[in-house]
Parts: C-alpha cells; sequence; structure tokens
C-alpha cells in the first residue's frame, strides 16, 4: 500500500493582469470658437469693403463740398466773378489758403473767401458760421462789405430745421430783409464788434445790428444771429487792418 506523499502540494502561480479602463470619448467641439472666427471673418471684410468705398468716394465727396461752397459765396456777393481762399490767423494776420480745401488749419484760424468782380476788385467777403437751432446746428454763409461795414446776403450751408418753419429763413423775405445792410462795425480799436448781433422777437427790431425774427421760428432766427455774431467777432478784428492785401487780384 502506498504511503500518503510527504510532498507539499504544488503551489499555483497567479499573474496580475492589470485593467486599463476604457477612455472617455472626448466631448464635443464648442460651436463658440467657430462663431467668433465667423463674426471676426466677416467684420474685417466689411471693414475693407467701408474703406474701400470711403477711399474711392472721398475725391467727389470732397469736389460736391467744394462746388456747394462756392455756390453759396456767388450766392451772397452776387457781384462775384472769382474768389480766393484765405485763413486769418489767431495771432492777426491774413494769409492765401495753403492747400485749400480739406487739410488742417491751425486752431483758431478763420477760414474765409475773398470775392473780385469782373475787374479784379475786391467784391466783398463771405465766411461761414454756425450756431445750434431748434433742430441741429444751422450752419450758414454770409456775406460782408468793407464799404459799409456791414453783412449784404446769407445762405444756408447746412440745416436740419423743422420743413415749414425753420426752413423759412431761405425764402421769408422779411427776414432776408435784414441781410441787406445789417451792421457789424467794429469798434474804434478794431478789437471787437461795435454791437452784438443778435435776433429780437418779430416786430421789435430797432437797431441795424438786430435781426428781425421770424414769427415761429425764433430759434432758428436766433442761431443765424448767433452765427454771424460768433463768426464776425473771430473774423473781422483780423481782417480789417489787413483789407489792402486783398483789394485787387491780378
Amino acid at each position: 500500500m502506498t504511503s500518503p506523499s510527504n510532498t507539499p502540494a504544488a503551489e499555483t502561480n497567479v499573474i496580475p493582469i492589470k485593467v486599463i479602463p476604457p477612455t472617455p470619448p472626448a466631448p464635443p467641439a464648442s460651436p463658440a470658437g467657430a462663431m467668433i472666427r465667423t463674426l471676426g471673418l466677416v467684420s474685417a471684410i466689411c471693414g475693407l469693403i467701408i474703406v474701400g468705398a470711403y477711399q474711392g468716394t472721398y475725391d467727389a465727396v470732397a469736389a460736391n463740398k467744394r462746388i456747394a461752397t462756392e455756390r453759396a459765396v456767388f450766392k451772397v456777393i452776387p457781384a462775384a466773378k472769382s474768389i480766393a481762399e484765405y485763413v486769418a490767423q489767431p495771432g492777426g494776420g491774413i494769409e492765401t489758403r495753403v492747400g485749400a480745401g480739406e487739410t488742417a488749419m491751425v486752431p483758431g484760424a478763420v477760414k474765409f473767401f475773398a470775392a473780385y468782380d469782373a475787374a479784379g476788385k475786391l467784391a466783398g467777403i463771405a465766411a461761414e458760421g454756425g450756431a445750434k437751432g431748434y433742430a441741429d446746428t444751422v450752419r450758414i454763409m454770409f456775406g460782408y462789405s468793407p464799404d459799409c461795414q456791414c453783412v449784404v446776403g446769407i445762405g444756408v450751408v447746412a440745416m436740419r430745421e423743422t420743413p415749414g418753419i425753420g426752413d423759412k429763413i431761405l425764402t421769408d423775405k422779411e427776414f432776408l430783409a435784414n441781410f441787406t445792410a445789417l451792421d457789424v462795425k467794429l469798434k474804434g480799436d478794431l478789437a471787437a464788434l461795435a454791437n452784438e448781433v443778435k435776433a429780437v422777437k418779430h416786430g421789435a427790431k430797432t437797431n441795424p445790428w438786430q435781426i428781425d425774427a421770424i414769427a415761429g421760428a425764433t430759434i432758428t432766427s436766433r442761431a443765424v444771429g448767433k452765427a454771424i455774431n460768433d463768426s464776425a467777432q473771430a473774423l473781422l478784428p483780423r481782417l480789417v487792418p489787413n483789407l489792402d492785401q486783398l483789394a485787387g487780384k491780378s
């Protein structure tokens, strides 16, 4: 009989196996980045179109503006056959406008136009002025005669006043009569206007430097008065002492 073996039971070898969890799927790409890139591209394209359109039309716009300004000058000085652009400098004195048009001027300088008749004689001076009206700034051109030291005509450069009310400054005969000889004389020292130009209530005008306002359009009428006063106060003290420079055009 065979006796039980004294040999120990064979040991079992266990090989560990590393379990790797599955990689979770990547989250779907957010559409925000794509939208931002698309909007950036669209904005860039729109910007290029706007800049191109501006550059392409700049010369035409500038030319049209210049033509409109020249027409306003001839309107307020009917005897004019030719004009020349000048600048009254802040420190005094006047100079021919160099690079006339849209070029920048020295701060405080005042642009004006000398108008000449067919014989080359100075027919008058034209200058722009602006003041707040009822709806927006009213910009006007006025003609100045050195002979009478008075405003002899006005024209509107730009305004957005109420149709049928504020725009009467273009058509109301009584109002336009204010500018056949509106007094803008200077004081004896030529430092400022002798009297402030301003609009007064319709029918209340008593002095030649006052403007008889349009009934129902007082605010616009006052804007015209202030525009002329402020521009004349800045221009005439520099202009009048130097009128000899503009006396004739060769």
